[in-house]
């Protein structure tokens, strides 16, 4: 009944700050589009081929070839890893495009290169850790694999797959900003900086799926919870944020500066009163309140075109959403427990608040937004889609994380754990009077030697 009624309070809070920025909204005009043309795109067929190649092939089959590494089946994932790497050769050295400036063939090959270089580390630390004899014949690759260990090497390889689902993840959002020429110039430093922020709330989004999903984290009793492991990044994260975001003594003070730094503030000192309130394992609110506090600047933050301002508010207001909902979870649902013992539906929104706000986060740079006015879009269409694709990026993400989970499963069975339910009821006698014989004889022996 409480946790019921908390919930329709939250509801009531966010409606109301929803008809707010409506409101607000309204009363904005739209942007002039009179003097924005459609971008030309050449061969569009061909380069969105490509770019889906990428996906399939670069970021979607290392993700699977990752939960088979993670899970312990190295063979498969190398396999699976050896079919990306050669689909990087390929577009290395051979795939080219019909492209105005060259930019896009340049970031093809850069990363495609970057992606190879990684997958054939992988290979290589995958081949040492399950045995392939091409490699463990060489004399000094039997010193190095003794001195570094078997488990050591499975670790390398699957850090190495993990960045390569990462590098895979950054192409596939790459293409499409060098297919459609944007973010070139003075506007390329605002874009990386929305791609790694963008990203960092992605992979927060993917961390907290996987400590609910994966039953070995989920249940963990370390001497850490989840909210002081945050507390920290958070902490960290704010006092790099705090320095680099503005040239201190060196220059101006200018509206972005206020903004992005006085967000390093607050997360630096918000991760302070985290680690203390979290230390001991205890379950704390503070990240959660970082979050929403975060989304509420975002929400405010004042963009030269009208669409930014919209879409800065929306993806301001999922984080609001995001961090309220991680609150509830911890305070109400959890009653500052780790672990209850089943998933509610409920835990999955606040993952997929934070998936939901790192794409619209990457999607609202200036020049992006530009384009979707040069396009002769809006930003309801635009937020739609972008929506859209962080269902489809969280849907993903469930699905190797199960994937990891029934591998997992297997991997603790064994392959030959369910043998004997399988064998004909005569079959299962002969065992077991074999197993019993082989038993008694070798207790005959026990006992003759301890006569002796």
């Amino acid at each position: 009944m409480i946790l019921s009624q908390l919930i329709n309070i939250f509801i009531l809070i966010i409606s109301t700050l929803a008809n707010f920025g409506i409101c607000d909204n309204m009363s904005m005009n739209m942007d002039d589009t009179s003097a924005y043309t459609r971008p030309d795109i050449q061969d569009a067929g061909n380069r969105t081929f490509h770019w889906l190649c990428c996906v399939f092939l670069l970021f979607l089959l290392p993700s699977v070839s990752a939960s088979y590494s993670f899970a312990g089946r190295i063979n498969v994932s190398m396999f699976l890893q050896i079919i990306s790497c050669i689909y990087s050769v390929v577009e290395a050295l051979f795939l080219r495009f019909s492209d105005n400036d060259g930019v896009e063939n340049r970031t093809s090959r850069g990363s495609a290169w970057s992606i190879l270089i990684l997958l054939g580390l992988s290979l290589f630390f995958g081949g040492l850790a399950s045995g392939t004899g091409l490699l463990i014949k060489n004399k000094l690759l039997q010193t190095f694999i003794s001195n570094t260990g078997e488990s050591r090497l499975k670790y390398a390889h699957n850090a190495l797959s993990f960045l390569v689902v990462i590098n895979g993840f950054t192409k596939s959002c790459l293409a499409p900003v060098a297919m459609f020429g944007f973010c070139r110039e003075s506007h390329t430093g605002q874009c990386i900086a929305h791609g790694i922020m963008g990203n960092a709330f992605v992979l927060y989004g993917f961390i907290y799926a996987m400590v609910l999903v994966i039953p070995s984290i989920r249940n963990n009793k370390g001497p850490y919870s989840q909210d002081y492991i945050d507390s920290w990044v958070m902490c960290l994260w704010g006092i790099v944020n705090t320095f680099t975001e503005h040239r201190w003594g060196r220059e101006g003070w200018n509206h972005g500066d206020y903004q992005h730094t006085a967000m390093g503030i607050i997360w630096w000192a918000g991760g302070l009163l985290g680690i203390f309130l979290g230390r001991g394992g205890k379950r704390t609110f503070v990240p959660s309140l970082l979050i929403i506090f975060t989304g509420w600047a975002m929400s405010e933050h004042s963009q030269h075109l009208i669409i930014s301002t919209k879409v800065h508010y929306f993806f301001g207001l999922i984080l609001m959403v995001g961090g309220s909902l991680r609150i509830i979870e911890i305070s109400f649902l959890l009653k500052d427990q780790r672990t209850l013992d089943k998933i509610y539906s409920f835990q999955y929104l606040a993952p997929f608040c934070l998936v939901c706000g790192g794409i619209l986060f990457m999607g609202a740079s200036e020049e992006q937004l530009v384009l979707v006015l040069r396009l002769g879009a809006d930003h309801s269409a635009y937020l739609l889609v972008a929506v859209a694709a962080a269902f489809l990026l969280y849907l993903w993400m469930l699905l190797c994380l199960e994937l990891y989970n029934h591998l997992a499963t297997q991997q603790e069975k064994g392959f030959l754990s369910n043998y004997a339910s399988t064998l004909p009821s005569h079959m299962v006698d002969i065992e077991s009077s074999t197993v019993s014989n082989q038993d008694d004889i070798d207790d005959d022996i026990d006992f003759e030697l301890a006569s002796n």
